[in-house]
């Protein structure tokens, strides 16, 4: 598991077999800050933690040559890389590194506790980011959701909000989408990236590849990434 191989908090690649799992996000919503895409300050004491590692927060570079890709198993869902990231991902912080992957089925996951999203091509890990999530009266719901529907430009009709590299997940407005990823803030239930990293996930995904939304739940190499 990824939170034993290399101290990351929790395995953003997980998900798998929770789809029923409920639960809201202990954050208080007071008022929105307009300027940020479905964005609203939300102070809880797991994001005050999650801060302590945050002041050097910044897009980081490619991950280290020990990411290349090791033949696992054949099966294009299996877990066969786990991106060698040291340490929690902070606000701001996203990681990409496909080289060398093969074409395979892309498949998205977002751990609720971790706050992390990864995306899996054919088993691989290529790219993982810290996320903003909803809060209590907006939550971020669990399950498997496919993609909908994409737009590059996208304006929110609920909140008159730009929403860039839209990804819709639900018909009652939960999305992937670009915003600005910061300490105290969060949506409202939409999954929020940094914008780099949202135009590579967007580029990546097609109408139909699914986004597995859990709680908590770890895998590590050799798991598979959707439900047996």
């Amino acid at each position: 598991m990824r939170s034993l191989v290399n101290g990351r908090k929790l395995l953003a690649g997980a998900f798998l077999g929770l789809v029923g799992l409920a639960g809201a996000m202990a954050i208080s919503e007071p008022p929105r800050r307009p300027q940020l895409s479905d964005s609203s300050p939300a102070a809880s004491q797991e994001q005050a933690e999650l801060a302590k590692t945050d002041a050097a927060s910044a897009p980081v570079a490619q991950p280290s040559p020990e990411a290349s890709p090791v033949e696992v198993s054949d099966d294009p869902f299996v877990i066969k890389r786990i991106l060698p990231i040291n340490g929690p991902i902070r606000y701001g912080e996203w990681h990409w590194d496909d080289a060398g992957v093969p074409d395979g089925p892309i498949v998205v996951t977002v751990d609720l506790d971790a706050r992390v999203l990864s995306i899996f091509r054919g088993g691989y890990e290529i790219g993982a980011t810290a996320v903003l999530l909803g809060t209590q009266d907006h939550p971020t719901p669990t399950g498997v959701f496919p993609i909908m529907q994409k737009r590059r430009h996208h304006t929110s009709n609920l909140y008159d909000a730009e929403m860039p590299y839209m990804q819709r997940l639900t018909n009652d407005g939960i999305t992937l989408h670009a915003t600005e990823v910061e300490w105290g803030y969060a949506s409202h239930g939409c999954i929020g990236m940094p914008e780099q990293f949202a135009a590579k996930v967007f580029a990546t995904t097609k109408i139909g590849d699914k986004v597995y939304i859990t709680r908590g739940k770890t895998v590590g190499m050799g798991d598979s990434l959707v439900d047996s």
